[in-house]
């Protein structure tokens, strides 16, 4: 296929996202915000997000400028091209601009979605889902945007060949994990340090309600669902998109040695743009919806645009790789279905209509200790499910290949599973952006003393965003295992194109010493990193439970009603918390495959990639889906069952939940962008390792 006509399709298909998600916040900012005290409390929320965000992007940058100059002395010295510095930092500046485009249009619409809900549920639905939207349309648009310029540079106007191009191109990818990893382990500790401050003081020691406007943690929380759900959310997966479609890139050109298979990846992305565009248009719902009946609204859109790119790529196959090639149509059914599979199975573990979540909220009644039990188990349940859908689906994404004949068009066929996996990202996006705002419309009615309908609206949107942002979880480490198994053979790939590298790697037998202590050494990055990211949450929680305290003793009338709190003190505590905390788990991700490269040589940096990707894979699915049941659980409480709130069984929850938090909103999440991160560094510093390790 003409290549020229290939990157002006991607070209297009990016710009036409970018355009959609303009039209969609325009759409959304002419909905009134409401009452002036609403539009007070938003400003609140609004200006604590950004000054978060900005400090984050100054400390952040200092990271991006040492790397960048380290790249360039390796390019200097001939270990990578000119140009990996340079995708290095474009990788990372649009990572970020997801995050920050999505935080801006949510703290924008927090307040409209709050008062859209005093009319009826639908509506309120709409504003959310449309501002939920203009993240997801964003983070598709901006990733085939980078990757069509930079295939049109280094192919049309630098001139280099299909390998060149894809080497180059992966190293943006590290940017965009980078960033990803900040944002999400920075944002991923501001919001659940000030949600559990919030909830333990407020909610459990002084009995008032969520979101109580005398709890001075309030403004923080509702900050954190910004900087934590939305920004660092929106960075998360802009590096799963785009790693997804380049490792597909990188190998196909590896398993077909021409333009046709790299183009393939591509043209997929740009049809998954259109065919989620169409489906946003299917999302409504009806006055006193059940939350299975809200939850069948957004399904309806993300199954059609799942149905129609699955009719569509088969012609795509047909004429782009050629028609003897097209049973390679059913590796990308295998990830589109597996993709489905994954979020249904995420949906029964972690939604309050189905028993586990429901058998969990009925274990509060014989006390905390039960829930919390209970809750371990449900997310260590839950993982057999996941990994028996990528289990299948790489079988067939292999086999249909190609891969009994030919190795590298099998992991070629893996790779493509992750891209139709991901292909209809932009409304499946908006289905998991929307529950921040949703839950900040909560805060917000609470806050302003709407009428308590509009609560119970703006409640039954967040509950159903608590199973859609555990969906959507999910489907990123689904996405996530199959890209990291992708990179991996990218590293073979790459240690094979170095002179000297193919000895270093020939023997990758699991008896094979090195290969096993980096598989050891990898199995066990997830649990450091994990311990690190749950600590630095607990470290900066005990700063706001202290700061809480210490308002509600000192400050005279507070609890009365007949003083303001002081918010500003808190949001200043979780933002200095969180980034002093977020540096550690990050440089632990970026130093570790190197030191195990020269230590151990690039067949221990194998053992290690296999080793975190298994392991991550679980400890990702189990944490992530805990914390969802645990959330579901109370607000199942919440709806009147149990007691309601409260209750003891109620206080229980809220413990419960109150574990759950960095789970699934710091720890679990990151993980699979760990285990991305892990093989794009390897790969960016495979020519170190194989000039300079010491086995």
């Amino acid at each position: 296929m003409n290549e020229k006509i290939v990157v002006a399709l991607t070209f297009a298909s990016a710009v036409f996202a970018l355009i959609f998600a303009l039209i969609l916040a325009l759409k959304v900012m002419k909905f009134p915000e409401g009452t002036d005290l609403m539009k007070k409390i938003s400003e609140s929320i609004r200006k604590g997000a950004n000054a978060y965000l900005k400090r984050q992007y100054r400390i952040v940058a200092v990271f991006f400028g040492v790397m960048f100059v380290l790249l360039g002395v390796m390019a200097i010295m001939n270990m990578i091209t000119p140009f990996v510095p340079f995708a290095f930092l474009t990788g990372g500046v649009f990572s970020a601009l997801s995050g920050f485009i999505g935080m801006k249009i949510a703290t924008l619409s927090n307040a409209r979605c709050a008062n859209a809900c005093r009319d009826e549920l639908n509506r309120g639905l709409r504003v959310a889902f449309s501002a939920g939207s203009v993240m997801g349309f964003t983070v598709v648009g901006l990733g085939l945007l980078d990757i069509s310029i930079w295939f049109f540079l280094l192919k049309f106007v630098f001139g280099l060949e299909a390998e060149a191009i894809t080497g180059a191109m992966l190293t943006f990818g590290m940017g965009a994990s980078s960033m990803a990893l900040f944002a999400r382990v920075g944002g991923g500790i501001f919001t659940k340090a000030a949600d559990v401050g919030a909830d333990l003081v407020g909610k459990v020691e002084a009995g008032i309600p969520e979101d109580d406007p005398r709890n001075p943690a309030v403004i923080a929380d509702n900050v954190g669902d910004n900087v934590g759900d939305v920004a660092g959310m929106g960075a998360d997966l802009y590096e799963s998109y785009v790693g997804s479609i380049i490792s597909a890139c990188a190998l196909g050109v590896a398993a077909f040695h021409g333009f046709s298979a790299m183009a393939l990846p591509l043209l997929i992305s740009a049809l998954g743009v259109i065919c989620s565009i169409i489906g946003t248009f299917f999302v409504k719902t009806k006055e006193g919806a059940t939350q299975k009946q809200l939850l069948g609204a957004l399904s309806r859109g993300t199954n059609f645009s799942a149905i129609v790119i699955a009719i569509a790529s088969f012609p795509l196959v047909w004429f782009v790789l050629g028609k003897e090639y097209w049973p390679i149509y059913f590796a990308i059914f295998a990830g589109l279905i597996g993709g489905v599979l994954i979020g249904r199975a995420t949906e029964y573990y972690t939604s309050d209509s189905y028993k586990p979540t429901k058998n969990l909220a009925a274990t509060s009644e014989t006390g905390t200790a039960t829930i919390i039990i209970g809750g371990l188990s449900v997310g260590m349940l839950s993982t057999l499910l996941p990994i028996i859908i990528v289990s299948v689906c790489i079988l067939v994404a292999y086999f249909v290949s190609g891969g009994a004949s030919d190795a590298s068009r099998g992991l070629y066929g893996i790779a493509l599973a992750a891209v139709g996996m991901l292909s209809t990202l932009g409304i499946t996006l908006a289905t998991d952006a929307y529950g921040p705002i949703a839950d900040n419309a909560g805060g917000i009615a609470q806050m302003a003393g709407l009428d308590e309908k509009v609560r119970e609206r703006t409640d039954a949107l967040d509950s159903l965003g608590n199973t859609t942002a555990a969906t959507g979880k999910g489907f990123a480490i689904g996405s996530a295992a199959l890209t990291a198994l992708a990179l991996m053979a990218s590293y073979i790939d790459k240690v094979h194109t170095i002179e000297g590298g193919a000895e270093k790697i020939a023997n990758l037998n699991i008896t094979n010493p090195t290969v096993l202590i980096g598989l050891f050494i990898g199995a066990c990055l997830p649990f450091v990193f994990a311990a690190l990211t749950m600590n630095s949450v607990g470290r900066a929680a005990q700063s706001i439970v202290k700061e809480v305290r210490r308002q509600f003793k000192e400050i005279v009338g507070l609890m009365d009603g007949k003083a303001d709190p002081d918010y500003a003190k808190c949001v200043d505590l979780c933002t200095k918390a969180s980034l002093r905390e977020m540096v550690l788990p990050t440089l632990v991700a970026v130093v570790v495959p190197i030191v195990v490269g020269m230590i151990l040589g690039c067949s221990g940096v194998v053992g290690m990639l296999a080793g975190a990707t298994v392991s991550g894979f679980l400890m990702a699915v189990y944490m992530s889906n805990s914390g969802g049941a645990w959330d579901n659980a109370k607000k199942y409480i919440e709806g009147g069952n149990h007691g309601g709130k409260g209750s003891d069984c109620h206080k229980a929850a809220v413990v419960g939940d109150t574990v759950g938090d960095p789970f699934k909103d710091t720890a679990g999440p990151s993980i699979n962008i760990l285990i991305k991160l892990l093989s794009m560094i390897s790969i960016v510093f495979a020519a170190l390792v194989v000039n300079f390790s010491i086995l």
